[in-house]
């Protein structure tokens, strides 16, 4: 298996460093390959801008058009190229990253900007009256394997179904659904520490031995059962849920979960 790991921690020491090193070292001693995008390390540049499409950029910037110009001309910027590369080489990307304000660290939102641009993560595939994109289950990225590994301040309680911060999976969803899912990667459920500014030393072996746990059962893990755009579930073109479809009881995000 070829591995990618996308951290996004700006001190190596902490929690979410040590849980890259260990993932780093765990899939290594079982033989994987591995690579890593450190992203502060890198310096990752967190802004889209024209210097990102070279000669293909527009004035005004249009940024969906000119991404997918550059792509498809091989001009992007040799960073987002690299990261692009890295993507397609791997079968699974394990995401590493502490939940800030209900959402992801600025500089991952960044490289998701910059990265999954038009034409390569979407904009691709037939767009008629039947067929509305290859996306949600097909894409440019289908057949690759994804997990979050987030670390969260709070306790769990406080992201449970009745949870004042809401249910964990709810946060997670336009990340898991409206990122990896969008241009076909399967999503494995996430691995989530809680209580993550509390764990002491002692504390730390339990944790570092379910996420051992975790990555040597990658392979193995059933994804989460995400619908699929254009193999039934989906009036075309309006993408509405069919009538009859919806789990009962269940609304929301829930809705495009099967079973």
């Amino acid at each position: 298996m070829k591995t990618l790991i996308v951290h996004a921690h700006p001190e190596p020491q902490s929690l979410n460093g040590s849980l890259k090193d260990l993932a780093v070292s765990t899939l290594e001693a079982a033989g994987h390959e591995v690579r890593v995008s450190d992203l502060y390390a890198m310096n990752w540049k967190a802004v889209v801008d024209a210097a990102d499409y070279g000669p293909e950029a527009s004035n005004p910037l249009k940024v969906p058009l000119d991404s997918g110009r550059a792509f498809e001309r091989g001009t992007l910027g040799p960073d987002v190229r690299a990261e692009q590369e890295k993507l397609l080489w791997a079968d699974t990307i394990v995401f590493q990253f502490p939940l800030w304000w209900y959402t992801m660290p600025a500089i991952l939102k960044g490289w998701v900007d910059r990265v999954f641009t038009y034409r390569f993560a979407y904009g691709v595939g037939e767009h008629s009256a039947t067929k509305y994109g290859e996306r949600f289950g097909e894409g440019t990225l289908a057949g690759r394997r994804a997990l979050l590994s987030v670390t969260v301040g709070g306790p769990q309680s406080h992201y449970g179904a009745r949870g004042i911060n809401g249910p964990v999976d709810d946060l997670l969803f336009p990340f898991q659904h409206g990122i990896l899912y969008y241009p076909g990667i399967e999503v494995l459920p996430p691995f989530v520490v809680y209580g993550a500014d509390r764990i002491t030393d002692e504390d730390y072996p339990a944790v570092a031995g379910a996420w051992e746990q975790r990555l040597l059962t990658l392979e193995s893990t059933e994804p989460i059962a995400y619908r699929p755009q254009n193999f039934g579930d989906y009036e075309i073109p309006s993408l509405h849920l069919k009538e009859g479809l919806e789990p009962a009881g269940r609304t929301g995000f829930g809705l495009h979960v099967r079973g």
